[in-house]
């Protein structure tokens, strides 16, 4: 239940950040709702990949690198999906960045609305 909440909320977030950036564009909700889910993906999938091999890079800029990780995987998703666009790189990190932040807050408001159930032995 609470990750079928997370990814509808989520799912808004991305219509509110193709609201406040121009160069994002989401169709509508359902778009959204899967441009969320392969953003999840891509996140849980490539991004790992992509931080391992940047690595010395990402180390010489002190992690300023993993917002560039980021963005390319904010505008693999809009390579990938039909309702939802990303017009350029800076669009795709400010979205990336906008995105993430929504993110925590979601996760943060999740947590304390639905605590993890404790199992006692």
């Amino acid at each position: 239940m609470k990750l079928i909440l997370k990814w509808l909320l989520l799912s808004a977030a991305l219509l509110l950040v193709s609201q406040w950036d121009s160069g994002i564009e989401v169709k509508n909700f359902g778009a959204a709702m899967l441009a969320a889910l392969v953003l999840g993906l891509l996140n849980a999938v490539v991004r790992p990949l992509l931080v391992i091999l940047t690595l010395p890079v990402t180390l010489l800029t002190l992690g300023l690198f993993l917002f560039v990780i980021n963005a390319i995987t904010f505008q693999m998703a809009s390579g990938l999906l039909e309702g939802f666009h990303v017009d350029s790189f800076w669009d795709a990190l400010l979205g990336s960045v906008l995105y993430s932040l929504w993110g925590i807050v979601i996760d943060i408001a999740l947590e304390r609305l639905m605590p993890p159930r404790r199992t006692d032995a």
